[in-house]
């Protein structure tokens, strides 16, 4: 069983990981200065390149969204996996292995060969199935994608390929590239006879099948050939990489799209998300053969971000009656999201692919944008099974609506929907309403862990708790904000400057900027806690409010006027002095005002005593100067 990953593990993979490395794979970085790099970010649009990375402090920042982290941050941002897997799929990267808390267990070591092995002949696979669809032989494949308007360009986006006819010519590839037969028959792409193992895929249309990161862990084949006894469509069976419950075809081309938009569109098949891509649809997924249930929601959540805050499931389905009974299957699992679901269903029974190559891509964005609410549909289907020309059918329907009502999210939307109830069941609004109002107080009352946890958060926003404390962004045209500010860039990216008597004066210093003040005190709290090098962002960053975080992320890539190491250390030595001064500034003023407020003749040595603390002060500002 998995335990909690150890802390001083979790840290050896920050250390050892080169959070500029892997950055480079999603976003094309440029120097920005001396240890600064600096690209367009990859979670917004821009044309000016925002998005900065500062490699000594292990950081991210984008100063035109605000996103900003490490190096684990960013692979959770961009893959959308949680932590645990994030810190796993590093450290097998680094080579670091981890250990865990309470007996728990990770993928041990040849686990992780293993499924990297399988990985590779997976990519392999998919680089043949592609190099055979320009073939002579995939003259049947070819053809189904061009009769259903699909080019050369679009089989290319998505990866789409050939099996050939025959029974062993993927073996034989990947027996050429020097993988044994005891690691193919875990990949799910060969079957098992008596002499052997052999293609599982034979002449066959070829679509990879990726996770989230854009690995391919197996395969969707459709029949292309009357004498083929087989299925229509036939996947990889269950795998250590494959698993149809966890997989949604196409996330790993729309997870972007699905993250910017807040929007997830289901579609039935291969070709349906193809079709919708090509449309401009961008956040079309499908399933692999099995209905949209509880894993897929779990995908889904997180790609939308999934918390209060808006997005959209939008499911599609033939207007037939497996349609609708697939419908109403994602209705009962409505209530797991907080997002709302809608369903868009083509009266005619055109999926988006039929849709596209007959009326156009015009054709497929009008499908999704007449979406209407699941549960609209939801009611209405459930009519169809009462004869609403009798009162008792009546009363039964709506004993049945009701609930579904009363279950919608949106409280201020329930009365319209009771009174389009009423005007399908032809009752009367007030017999209707509370129907609605008798569901709605059976649903509110104590069952379950449903409602534990709904009393959990209302206690969590009880008005008892105290309110966050609210950071406004100093005024970069106040001479001591922007004194405050360039100090902390510089203890924030280059601590190693500091000498341990410029570190106790920086501790003692004070900071009137709110914002600057709360950071002063992270970069107190941990240096006195002794952050490493490798860990001093992240550091400050668990010990300054939430609100805060994005800030000190910001501070720790703004680039530093300086263009080479020399200038750069003059810099930075030269702004500490300046804050030193700064602090001396305030002090002198306070000494001054306690000098006016005092009677030298009614406490002479006190009058004396501060005369001389001045002068200590000036002495020590001079000082500064000459530095």
């Amino acid at each position: 069983m998995a335990g909690l990953i150890k802390r001083e593990d979790i840290e050896e993979v920050r250390n050892r990981t080169d959070i500029k490395e892997v950055i480079d794979g999603y976003v094309t970085l440029k120097s920005a200065g001396v240890g600064s790099w600096k690209g367009l970010c990859p979670f917004h649009d821009e044309r000016s390149p925002s998005f900065h990375v500062r490699p000594q402090v292990g950081t991210f920042h984008c100063f035109g969204c605000g996103e900003s982290g490490d190096v684990i941050a960013f692979i959770q941002k961009m893959d959308h996996s949680t932590f645990s897997e994030t810190v796993e799929t590093l450290a097998a990267r680094v080579g670091v292995e981890l250990h865990y808390e309470d007996g728990g267990t990770g993928p041990r070591r040849e686990e992780i060969g293993r499924r990297q092995r399988l990985l590779d002949a997976h990519k392999v696979a998919e680089e043949f199935f592609r190099e055979q669809l320009a073939t002579p032989g995939a003259a049947a494949g070819q053809e189904f994608l061009t009769g259903r308007g699909f080019d050369q360009d679009a089989a290319a986006q998505f990866g789409v390929g050939y099996a050939p006819q025959g029974w062993d010519a993927l073996l034989k590839h990947l027996h050429a590239r020097g993988f044994q037969d005891e690691e193919l028959k875990l990949t799910g792409m060969f079957s098992e006879g008596n002499r052997g193992i052999y293609d599982r895929f034979r002449g066959r249309l070829i679509w990879p099948i990726r996770d989230l990161t854009g690995a391919t862990i197996g395969f969707g084949a459709r029949k292309l050939y009357e004498d083929d006894q087989g299925p229509k469509y036939l996947n990889t069976p269950e795998t250590q990489l494959y698993k149809k419950s966890q997989v949604l075809y196409g996330v790993d081309l729309a997870k972007r799209e699905i993250t910017k938009e807040r929007q997830i569109v289901v579609v039935e098949g291969y070709t349906d998300v193809m079709a919708c891509h090509l449309s401009g649809i961008g956040t079309a997924v499908a399933t692999c053969g099995t209905a949209f249930g509880t894993d897929h929601i779990k995908i889904a959540r997180r790609l939308l971000r999934d918390d209060g805050s808006g997005g959209e499931v939008v499911f599609t389905f033939d207007g037939d009656s497996a349609g609708q009974k697939a419908a109403l299957r994602a209705f009962e699992e409505d209530q797991r999201f907080i997002a709302q679901t809608y369903v868009a269903v083509e009266p005619t029974g055109a999926d988006p692919c039929d849709l596209r190559m007959s009326r156009g891509p015009e054709a497929v964005r009008e499908l999704i944008n007449s979406k209407r609410p699941l549960f609209e549909f939801a009611i209405k289907a459930g009519l169809k099974n009462f004869n609403l020309n009798t009162v008792e059918g009546r009363v039964q329907a709506l004993r049945v609506s009701a609930p579904i009502i009363a279950d919608i999210r949106d409280a201020a939307i329930r009365p319209a929907y009771a009174r389009e109830l009423a005007g399908w069941l032809g009752m009367d609004n007030e017999d209707v309403n509370r129907a609605v109002g008798a569901a709605v107080r059976r649903n509110r009352m104590p069952k379950g862990e449903n409602s534990q946890e709904e009393r959990r958060t209302a206690a969590a926003q009880s008005p008892e708790q105290p309110a966050a404390q609210v950071f406004t962004r100093p005024d970069p045209r106040d001479p001591v904000a922007r004194m405050e500010r360039e100090a902390l860039e510089v203890v924030l990216q280059q601590p190693a400057q500091l000498s341990p008597e410029q570190w106790q004066a920086f501790y003692d210093a004070r900071f009137l900027a709110p914002a600057h003040a709360a950071v002063h005190d992270g970069v107190r709290a941990a240096g006195m806690a002794g952050a490493t090098p490798s860990q001093w962002v992240e550091a400050i960053r668990q010990e300054v409010p939430e609100p805060l975080r994005s800030f000190v992320s910001e501070l720790a890539v703004t680039p530093l006027p300086a263009s080479t190491n020399e200038a750069l250390l003059r810099y930075c030595n030269d702004i500490i002095n300046r804050l030193f001064e700064l602090q001396i500034t305030h002090l002198k003023a306070e000494k001054m005002g306690q000098l006016q407020r005092m009677d030298p003749e009614g406490d002479p040595e006190g009058f004396q005593r501060i005369n001389r603390e001045l002068l200590e002060l000036e002495l020590r500002r001079r000082a500064l100067r000459q530095e």
